[in-house]
């Protein structure tokens, strides 16, 4: 008898991908609404709540690259081809790229511009650079190209997702989901094997 290996993430890698999801998807919505605003104080405000998620959300994505390294992901379906697999592999690695990147580049473009990241308005965060107006400036076009990129490679990934939900009717999306339920398992227990059905009863 064949021993089936559990296809799911485990719970924290789960609870870790939806709340950072949420979290990205909030965060991306916000820039965009407040990049339109005139200055005034309450924009300054929204940009410090843009502030604050983003070291959430860049602490969040590190603590999910350390569970990572200690608990690998459950193995892509056997039938899936190579070439399939090396994408996902590949865009997996650039999202995590990505997400560590963008917050980065928002600490530096914020210390560029003179305007110091005090987390939750208690803990104060170091400058990582000097007041550089230009530096800023090119640096805030480095964050929205970044962010950009993430968006384009949000879509496909959750692309992909669907494709293999939908049509390919695997478990690459229900190991992830909170609830998923393994498809193999439940056509493994409907469908008699050939050899099964042409046994002859004695």
């Amino acid at each position: 008898m064949k021993t089936m290996t559990n296809p799911r993430y485990s719970p924290p890698a789960i609870a870790l991908h939806w709340l950072m999801a949420f979290l990205l998807i909030g965060l991306f919505s916000l820039g965009i609404y407040m990049h339109e605003l005139p200055l005034s104080p309450d924009k300054l405000k929204l940009y410090s709540w843009h502030k604050w998620a983003g070291v959430t959300a860049f602490m969040l994505v590190l603590l999910r690259l350390l569970w990572r390294f200690g608990h690998p992901p459950p193995a892509l379906p056997a039938a899936m081809p190579s070439w399939q697999k090396a994408a996902s592999h590949g865009m997996h690695h650039l999202l995590y790229v990505l997400m560590v990147a963008i917050p980065l580049s928002g600490w530096l473009m914020s210390s560029a511009k003179g305007f110091q990241t005090v987390y939750f308005g208690v803990l104060p965060l170091p400058d990582l650079l000097g007041k550089d107006k230009e530096l800023g400036e090119l640096l805030q076009t480095v964050h929205k190209v970044l962010n950009l990129s993430l968006a384009a490679l949000v879509v496909a990934h959750v692309g992909a997702a669907l494709k293999h939900h939908l049509v390919d009717r695997d478990d690459v999306l229900s190991r992830m989901l909170p609830f998923g339920k393994r498809r193999r398992e439940s056509s493994q227990t409907r469908t008699p094997t050939r050899t099964q059905s042409q046994t002859p009863s004695r």
